[in-house]
């Protein structure tokens, strides 16, 4: 008995020849997404391409087309191309008048086409053939995963993944003014934590300069470093700001290779992109922004600038080449809509001050991976990683407003444009490219990291999101980060929201407009978690406002104790840093009750299989204290040697996507080989597999193929966590 599929495919291809499109489209586009029988598969893409064509909806066909041109069928090649060139001129001729565009053609290699139909004989031809199948797919194709290298496809294009090209709005009612106070107060916090966080390492350098003078002979503390600096921070953090959009335009030029980008290239790239800076930027009475571009390949845009005036919109080359017209217009949109919302301007404040510290953090690296392995290294390690620690600490003060502005630039992006569907298709190639990206460099390249902050999208979202593209559905990709009822405060060290929760905003915007979503995400389903399992999850963190209470509890008894003569414990009471003795001992409690469920016993456990990591991405329940027992064969991948010195890019590429890897390096000093120096071979990677807003692989044991293994004590480095916390709260508890 033939399949459902097959049953699918026969009644789009009849109801093609009788010249009913609207139902073999129907019939045909579950066959055409679906990944079971790909000789299937390409047969209903070939009807989709004609019904398509037949009904006016060119750019789905054309999209279409250009999917199968990467079939390994020569006669499915042929056929795209020739059909893809018919349909390019079509929209090209659409404008020409209607006496031409409705004479017949003549010959096959006729432009002349009508303005409803495509009448060229191959599609003709198809469309009337009954033997359909043998007359352009008469072998099996092979794995859906296989793809033609070569420089002119996009990645998209080489995963062959079915976009449903979902129409934008024609008219569109104007969206509920969104209230701007909260993403006012979010920046205002960003710009208060970043004082503090530069006023402490201003103090701490001060004290560091002045203990070292003070113990040297001859030598005298500097007494204007014992003077506050908060007034200078300032000072500087004024200049910064007024200055940002010169320096950042020299910084990226120096580090990143930024040129001025022409109109004539973004106009030969989108059209669109030039009309929707026109039009909003005339209504809000503003310079057109100056446009730059980065040559990389991987698709990045960002802004930055300190007044509207001065703004920078900055996109990638990638991003031109592996986006649609109306897809680069869509992520320009965005841009001005951080324009508009005025949170590019801590965001450059931000980017000018770390920018210079990852590139110190590179030359250190370099210059500590051309020193020979051995004693020397060392300090290069140190002082890598304590520079790559500086810049993690200052970026980590605009995590919530990162976290935060993208959704109203989202949200003006469809307003500006009418078209969220073209929002989510960028989105999702974006992830894709950047996940393609890092597989090809085989690293996190530094460019993508330091820029991470004000991208559309974080490289890290992106890992295992753009690597399963094409393994299972995007719907099913995507179920954790709008369905888990917990995903907000498990991304909240993220320095984006999750993409699931963007794109589903993007289609409630999208169906408030009455048309098709690009996506059909359902929030319909039973997520299956306990309240229990979280609580457990952020008991490390609970054990804090408990060792609290317990100190207040503490200090209500001395003071009960003293008042009725009993005990005198003034001493102790008065002296309020016993509260931080109970926190520390809190801490160290909850950090124990985790431990055996964050770490379960791995020779009592079943692994899974290396077929399953996409299940495993697309269990909506998911937290990471749902430890499941992996073991995974692949790629290592990460940057070599000192810049990599605290295991912080360290990625497995296997066959179904990659895996962020979590190492703790600094307790396997005993080990004779280093995990990073492993980068670049095959290993077998087992440990935890933990799904959070970044999915992640809390390593235990790595071998390679030669049969060396590399162990990494995270239960042993929690333990050591937790008894020093628990010593020096009761250190401190007891000394008072």
């Amino acid at each position: 008995m033939p399949s459902r599929a097959e049953s699918s495919l026969e009644a789009g291809l009849t109801a093609l020849k009788q010249g009913d499109y609207q139902t073999a489209i129907a019939q045909l586009e579950p066959v055409a997404s679906s990944k079971g029988n790909s000789t299937t598969s390409l047969q209903a893409r070939v009807g989709l391409v004609m019904a398509y064509a037949r009904t006016g909806e060119a750019r789905k066909a054309i999209a279409l087309c250009q999917t199968l041109r990467d079939s390994q069928n020569p006669q499915v090649q042929e056929w795209a191309e020739r059909a893809l060139t018919h349909l390019t001129k079509r929209k090209k001729t659409k404008k020409v008048s209607s006496q031409t565009s409705k004479q017949p053609t003549n010959s096959g290699n006729s432009s002349a086409v009508s303005s409803r139909r495509v009448q060229q004989p191959v599609l003709e031809k198809t469309a009337q053939s009954g033997n359909y199948q043998n007359t352009f797919i008469e072998t099996p194709v092979g794995s859906q995963n296989q793809f033609i290298e070569s420089a002119e496809y996009t990645p998209t294009q080489r995963l062959n993944i079915y976009w449903r090209q979902a129409k934008r709005a024609k008219v569109w009612q104007p969206l509920r003014k969104p209230k701007l106070l909260p993403l006012r107060l979010k920046a205002l916090g960003s710009l208060v934590a970043l004082f503090w966080v530069i006023d402490f390492f201003f103090k701490s350098a001060m004290v560091s300069v002045n203990l070292i003078l003070d113990k040297l002979p001859y030598l005298e503390p500097l007494q204007f470093f014992y003077c506050d600096p908060k007034l200078v921070v300032i000072g500087i953090l004024m200049i910064a700001s007024a200055v940002s959009p010169w320096l950042l335009d020299w910084l990226l030029g120096q580090f990143c290779s930024q040129q001025p980008l022409s109109k004539d290239i973004l106009h030969s790239r989108s059209r669109e992109t030039a009309r929707v800076l026109q039009r909003y930027c005339q209504q809000k009475r503003w310079q057109l922004p100056h446009l730059r571009i980065i040559p990389i390949n991987t698709p990045i845009a960002f802004t930055y600038g300190n007044l509207p005036r001065n703004a920078r919109i900055v996109v990638s080359q990638g991003l031109l080449n592996q986006l649609a017209d109306d897809e680069i217009a869509v992520i320009y949109a965005t841009q001005l809509g951080h324009i508009a919302h005025g949170d590019y301007l801590v965001m450059s404040l931000v980017l000018l001050l770390t920018l210079p510290i990852y590139r110190l953090y590179q030359q250190i690296s370099q210059w500590g991976n051309n020193v020979p392995p051995g004693f020397w290294q060392w300090p290069f390690n140190i002082f890598s990683s304590l520079t790559y620690g500086i810049w993690c600490l200052l970026t980590g003060t605009a995590l919530w407003l990162s976290r935060s502005r993208h959704y109203y630039s989202d949200r003006l992006a469809a307003e500006i444009t009418g078209n969220p569907n073209a929002l989510i298709r960028a989105f999702l190639k974006i992830a894709i490219g950047i996940a393609h990206d890092i597989q090809q460099v085989q690293h996190t390249n530094c460019q993508l990291e330091s820029l991470n902050l004000l991208m559309p999208i974080s490289y890290q979202q992106s890992l295992s999101l753009g690597s399963i593209a094409g393994h299972i559905p995007f719907e099913s990709a995507l179920f954790w980060d709008y369905l888990n009822p917990y995903r907000h405060w498990l991304a909240i060290n993220n320095s984006h929201p999750p993409i699931g929760q963007r794109i589903q905003w993007l289609c409630q915007i999208a169906r408030h407009w009455h048309i098709e979503t690009e996506l059909h995400l359902s929030s319909e389903q039973f997520i299956k978690t306990t309240r229990q399992s979280f609580l457990l999850q952020i008991s490390p963190f609970l054990g804090i406002p408990v060792g609290f209470g317990f100190a207040g509890l503490i200090w209500l008894s001395w003071q009960t104790a003293f008042s009725l003569k009993f005990l005198n414990l003034k001493w102790i009471y008065e002296d309020w840093n016993f509260v931080s003795g109970c926190l520390l001992i809190g801490f160290s409690i909850g950090l124990v009750i985790r431990m055996n469920s964050f770490f379960p016993n791995l020779k009592t456990a079943t692994g899974q299989a290396d077929q399953s990591l996409p299940n495993l991405l697309a269990n909506p329940s998911a937290i990471p204290i749902d430890s499941n027992i992996v073991c995974l064969a692949g790629k290592l991948l990460g940057r070599p040697g000192t810049a990599n010195a605290l295991a912080q890019d360290l990625i497995l590429q296997s066959s179904t996507g990659l895996v962020k890897l979590h190492h703790v390096p600094w307790l396997c000093l005993g080990q004779k080989n280093q995990l990073q120096d492993l980068i670049g071979r095959q290993i077998t990677v087992t440990g935890w597999f933990r799904r959070g807003a970044t999915p992640w692989l809390d390593i235990h044991t790595v071998q390679t193929q030669t049969g060396t293994t590399i162990s990494s004590p995270h239960p042993i480095w929690s333990t050591i966590l937790a008894v020093a916390a628990q010593a020096w709260g009761a250190y401190i508890f007891l000394i008072g």
